[in-house]
């Protein structure tokens, strides 16, 4: 009994100390951006498009498990394989798309932190400085283990939206029959709706952060098993969120022909339909993923890029030690924040297109990884089996579908 005990705990703290990267990038995954196209979503579709969650899912679930094992066999991030087997010229290109789109990404997430703070009486010409400079701070001044652990406390904070979707009163009957009999309207908006639902549920910057991530903590393969936990977890959390986000503006919003264009259009509207409490938590959850993610998205757009093109990268590394990536975070930052600021910014658009370049770009990547993780000379014994190639390339094929559809459906309909 002792021995079986002293192994449990044993195998408990391997996993709090391996615990992190997985859950971390998940939960970041249900940003301003993803909060605002989740919510629009419910408010426009109702529960019919809480489908698109699952194989998302699944699809996560593969990509993720992939980056971690390429990281932890190869001892390098996505970024480096890609410019050392596909050459500068095609590393260039999928790193600019991603440059532009990431910046999108966190002008949204300042977005996500001006509208929230607004609600609760704070300008945005305040509170985006204050955040903006909390963030760099934490980044540049920090350590991993610190920020780890405070991305992990803004991660349990999401879990605010299952209360604010509950109080909604959800009709459970025609969610699970939209679940079960998935429905998809052949338009340009409902396929732009999908591919932005599928975009920012599996977003390209995530295989990049999440394949650093597992470098930078120095993770091995004997513990793998771990990982593949912490992994599941945060996909688990990126879904259940996602899941409440559109079950409480589907609830509410959906069936009230309510109109809205960002996420704190559907905190307010939710006050009248479900309470000041449901409204209030809904945009505190939008503050805390805000925050959180405009640490993160510089940051995985700083690591990659450092990577792709041979500049140290790393938070624990001090400023003159990797120059190229601080300047890099730091001007992502500064550039999204002030956007933010500028009176009459199309904040909307930026947010819905960012996240449907997203899943645009997602195939590009995703073809890069399948092919390097299927390369024995890269990794070994360690390549993918069959059914993870079949879910990796049917994920391709579908999102080329889909994006194929959404540029010709106009000319043809037209």
């Amino acid at each position: 009994m002792l021995k079986k005990r002293i192994k449990f705990f044993k195998r408990a703290a391997i996993f709090l100390a391996i615990l992190g990267p997985g859950i971390i990038t998940g939960s970041v995954d249900n940003d301003a951006g993803g909060i605002t196209t989740y919510s629009v979503a419910g408010a426009m579709y109702g529960y019919g498009l809480i489908w698109t969650l699952i194989p998302s899912f699944i699809v996560l679930l593969v990509i993720q498990e992939m980056n971690a094992r390429m990281g932890i066999v190869t001892g390098k991030g996505l970024s480096d394989l890609i410019r050392e087997n596909a050459g500068m010229k095609i590393t260039s290109l999928i790193f600019l798309g991603l440059l532009v789109s990431n910046i999108g990404n966190t002008t949204t997430e300042f977005a996500g932190v001006a509208g929230s703070m607004e609600m609760f009486g704070v300008s945005k010409y305040i509170s985006v400085p204050l955040v903006a400079i909390m963030v760099w701070l934490l980044v540049v001044k920090g350590t991993y283990k610190i920020a780890e652990r405070i991305f992990l406390l803004f991660s349990a904070s999401l879990l605010t939206y299952i209360v604010s979707a509950l109080m909604g009163k959800p009709d459970w009957s025609a969610i699970g029959s939209a679940i079960v009999r998935p429905q998809v309207q052949m338009d340009t908006q409902s396929l732009a709706m999908v591919i932005a639902l599928i975009g920012t549920t599996i977003a390209p910057w995530m295989q990049f952060y999440m394949q650093s991530s597992v470098v930078e903590k120095g993770l091995k393969m004997k513990n793998f098993k771990y990982t593949v936990i912490d992994i599941t977890v945060g996909c688990i959390v990126t879904v259940v969120v996602a899941f409440f986000i559109m079950v409480s503006c589907g609830s509410t919003l959906h069936p009230n022909g309510i109109v809205i264009e960002e996420a704190k259009d559907a905190a307010m509207a939710l006050e009248p339909l479900a309470g000041k409490f449901a409204s209030q938590l809904f945009a505190f959850g939008l503050f805390i993923a805000s925050v959180f993610s405009a640490t993160i998205l510089p940051l995985a757009t700083a690591f990659y890029i450092s990577e792709a093109f041979g500049f140290e990268a790393g938070i624990d590394k001090k400023w003159d030690e990797a120059k190229e990536f601080y300047v890099l975070y730091t001007g992502i930052l500064i550039l999204s924040a002030l956007i933010i600021l500028i009176p009459g910014a199309p904040l909307i658009k930026i947010s819905i297109w960012t996240q449907a370049l997203n899943g645009i770009l997602l195939p590009v990547v995703l073809v890069s990884m399948i092919l390097l993780i299927n390369n024995r000379k890269i990794m070994g014994m360690y390549v993918n089996n069959v059914t993870q190639n079949i879910i990796g390339w049917t994920a391709v094929v579908v999102l080329v579908g889909l994006s194929l559809a959404l540029l010709f459906l106009p000319l043809i309909s037209g």
